[in-house]
């Protein structure tokens, strides 16, 4: 099986999108975990996934319990995979649906072993990493070890095939691992430039983002990137990834996504760099603890849209709880206020539901898809601090909808745990929606909700499928289910911690 390699990438979450950056920025401790941040980027339709591990032609879903319990190690870590099928994505109790896999550096052919704290799973991304015309999983490690080098990161590579994931796999670290800086705490995968025909992989560490190219057989890397300085001359902590392809010339570009503590933690900065015969800075842009990209408008270019917590400024001029900024690509990229077109929302924007709360997080991440099949892509934004009635921190979900004009309120949807068909019962401390992802799995054009909380019960992790329809997103028909159901370690994993689209 042969196909052409695509050029709009989806990029890997780390377990620490919303858990990290929900505990910083609310001041919450409801989840704790790394300060890392990731966002989760792509295309509008099913063409455009690069998440299908057994060529198939349905989406797969690819989920991370980075503190799983493995061989008796405890946050040694381990993903899930849950492979599309005409009836969408199952559970090892739900045929004929797609089927499920269980992977940790346990399993026969796996490289490494599970200890305590590795993460295996913390990041999780995908791509056709070796041209083979199979979509390849790629699994962050940051936590492990790299002989006597604490904290140093590693990445895994379990390579597609026509069984699926499984039959081959490899693992590679920075070329000097270096103590603390968690190689692996966000990964992408997208072609960035022309020097190879395949998926580049890049890695995110301490240092900023490292790209990997497949030649002659083997993982080499051919760039590093480091963060610029926001506007005021502070450090920019590199806390994410994301791609599109912003400027339509058919090679994806890359977004360096971090803050700068001693700015404000909460105001995030992003760094773009332009797909071609390399990878080249293009400019930074104000926002970023999330991303993900789509093409909102339906111009046939990608859009970046970036997730942030609001500043005390910020929450002075209305924007209380949370904004999401779209930066609309053309000729040039996306471009800043200095004559790009630009949206900024917030749950006080006319037409959001609902009202705006300090300590929302709204925005903590984003998915972009097309949810209903009209070609425009919508964004859902999850919301892991939003209370629901008197429950603190129970989370929701806001689906916003593309349009020609750009991101509409205009047919959007919200659901909580309190909404009639959703499963479950919204709770304090649950920070429902601390992931979210919008993935076709049914191949039937319109982009399916899944909704995570790693929080739920007491840190075992849950996660939440919501089907899509002609109007958008429908709780009827909705289902919940946790990593017991596909044969996992089920106690404190965190499961749903990084979702893959």
């Amino acid at each position: 099986m042969s196909r052409t390699p695509r050029t709009t990438r989806r990029t890997g979450a780390s377990a620490a999108v919303t858990a990290a950056s929900f505990l910083l920025l609310t001041g919450a401790a409801v989840l704790a975990a790394p300060a890392s941040y990731a966002g989760v980027p792509g295309g509008t339709s099913a063409a455009d996934r690069n998440n299908d591990f057994n060529g198939d032609g349905y989406a797969d879903v690819l989920i991370g319990a980075p503190e799983g319990r493995v061989d008796g190690k405890e946050g040694a870590g381990y993903v899930t995979v849950q492979y599309g099928a005409p009836n969408g994505i199952g559970t090892n109790t739900s045929t004929p649906k797609g089927h499920t896999a269980v992977f940790s550096q346990s399993t026969p052919g796996v490289p490494g072993t599970s200890e305590a704290w590795d993460g295996f799973g913390q990041a999780v991304a995908s791509g056709d990493i070796d041209g083979d015309g199979y979509d390849d999983a790629i699994i962050g490690a940051p936590g492990e070890a790299e002989g006597t080098v604490a904290g140093a990161g590693r990445v895994t590579v379990l390579y597609g095939s026509a069984q699926g994931l499984g039959t081959r796999a490899g693992s590679f670290t920075a070329p000097t691992p270096t103590s603390g800086a968690r190689f692996g705490a966000a990964l992408a995968a997208a072609r960035f430039s022309s020097a190879t025909p395949n998926d580049d992989i890049a890695v995110l560490d301490e240092s900023g983002a490292h790209v990997f190219t497949w030649r002659q057989g083997k993982l080499t890397r051919t760039a590093h990137l480091g963060m610029a300085r926001n506007p005021h001359g502070y450090r920019v902590e590199p806390a994410g990834l994301t791609t599109g392809d912003y400027d339509k010339d058919g090679f994806a570009d890359l977004v360096v996504s971090g803050f700068s503590p001693q700015d404000d933690i909460i105001k995030g900065w992003s760094a773009v760099y332009s797909g071609g015969a390399s990878l080249t800075h293009l400019r930074d842009l104000a926002g970023g603890i999330s991303a993900a990209s789509g093409d909102i408008d339906k111009d046939g270019y990608d859009d970046l849209v970036l997730g942030q917590d609001s500043s005390v400024d910020m929450e002075a001029e209305g924007m209380t709880g949370g904004i999401v900024e779209v930066y609309f690509g053309g000729e040039d990229g996306p471009v800043g206020e200095d004559g790009g077109r630009q949206q900024w929302w917030h749950q006080n924007t006319p037409g959001v539901p609902g009202a705006g709360r300090h300590g929302d997080a709204w925005g903590a991440d984003v998915s972009v898809a097309d949810v209903n099949g009209d070609g425009y892509a919508d964004v859902a934004v999850g919301a892991p601090g939003k209370d629901v009635g008197t429950e603190a921190d129970a989370g929701a979900v806001t689906l916003l909808r593309g349009s020609a004009a750009g991101l509409t309120a205009t047919g959007s949807q919200y659901f909580d745990q309190n909404t009639a068909n959703i499963p479950g019962t919204a709770e304090a401390g649950d920070a429902w929606g601390a992931q979210v992802r919008l993935v076709d799995t049914d191949r039937d054009g319109r982009a399916e909700l899944v909704a995570a909380a790693p929080a739920e019960n007491a840190g075992d992790g849950v996660a939440w499928y919501l089907p899509a329809g002609p109007s958008g997103l429908l709780a009827s028909g909705s289902w919940s289910y946790g990593a017991g159901s596909l044969g996992a370690p089920v106690v404190g994993s965190r499961y749903g911690s990084a979702v893959d689209e």
